[in-house]
């Protein structure tokens, strides 16, 4: 079995993260950023298990308003705000940003490591990670964004099914939310692999660490909505970099990638052929063979602990 080395929290101003260590501490740190209300279970333990195979010290953790870490309950922001946003009618402040988010991963980087770290993001967590590229450069060794985009409204865009299945209503109750997630997950899976058994096995596992919260999903997606886009600052990252996107992702359409890629420095792209919004372990080799390729590129660049 499978376990981590260590599980805890680490408090970040207000906001405690809880996080799991997986590998030797002494090896060069990598931190995973999970999606738009995903908690840290959504980076499954062999693929860290592989990730750490390769000497790293690997890290996911559960963002704000998430799994484990600390829910805004009192924000006063819910469902119905960001419902009302969206049509542009009143609604409650929204209680947070990207940027929030990213000073969030930036604090459990010094929580965890003197040195610079490398970064992993996927979806949303591929627009915490790049922020965090941008507005705390020196806390990052080299950064990896997988099926991300830069919140440029011309690209990265979902199509009509896809945005359709993510705006609709949860629904109450644990069984009722496991099938609504394995059905919306359907949408945005990669041709061939989508696996309704293991996705309930995952959606069962999240459920047991924190019940389902429509309002702390509506806030985290308010953070999305609020943020500018990044274009100008991934001009100026310096760190290296690898894009990966598959080219069957409707959720975050393709052309989020490649405009990702376009715009940071020396950047390297991967087009992962066949996959959708999601990770199958079928690409598991292809994406850990390029994120442990880029932080060996940094190694290099700028050798010593990292």
């Amino acid at each position: 079995m499978i376990v981590p080395a260590v599980a805890a929290t680490a408090r970040v101003g207000e906001i405690e993260l809880h996080y799991e260590r997986f590998g030797e501490a002494d090896d060069p740190l990598l931190v995973l950023v999970a999606g738009l209300n995903t908690q840290a279970i959504s980076w499954p333990l062999p693929f860290c298990a592989a990730l750490a195979d390769h000497g790293l010290s690997v890290v996911r953790f559960d963002n704000r308003d998430v799994g484990l870490s600390t829910h805004l309950d009192d924000s006063g922001f819910g469902r119905r705000d960001v419902d009302a946003m969206i049509v542009g009618e009143p609604h409650a402040p929204v209680p947070y940003t990207l940027s929030d988010m990213a000073a969030d991963v930036a604090g459990l980087i010094s929580h965890l490591s003197a040195d610079p770290v490398h970064l992993f993001g996927t979806s949303l967590g591929g627009m915490i990670a790049q922020s965090v590229a941008i507005e705390h450069p020196g806390v990052v060794a080299s950064l990896a964004s997988l099926s991300s985009s830069t919140g440029e409204p011309e690209v990265g865009q979902p199509t009509p099914e896809a945005l359709a299945a993510i705006m609709e209503p949860a629904p109450e109750g644990r069984e009722a939310s496991i099938e609504r997630g394995i059905a919306v997950r359907e949408v945005w899976s990669s041709p061939g692999h989508h696996d309704p058994e293991a996705l309930r096995d995952y959606f069962d596992e999240c459920w047991d660490r924190r019940p389902a919260d429509a309002d702390a999903d509506a806030r985290q997606a308010a953070a999305y909505l609020v943020s500018p886009p990044r274009d100008a600052g991934l001009r100026g990252i310096g760190v290296p970099t690898v894009v990966l996107h598959g080219d069957r992702d409707t959720l975050v359409g393709p052309s989020g990638g490649e405009r990702t890629a376009a715009l940071i420095p020396g950047a390297r792209h991967v087009v992962l052929e066949g996959m959708g919004h999601d990770m199958p372990e079928a690409y598991w080799p292809t994406i850990i063979d390029a994120v442990v390729a880029n932080i060996e590129h940094a190694r290099v660049a700028a050798p010593g602990p990292r």
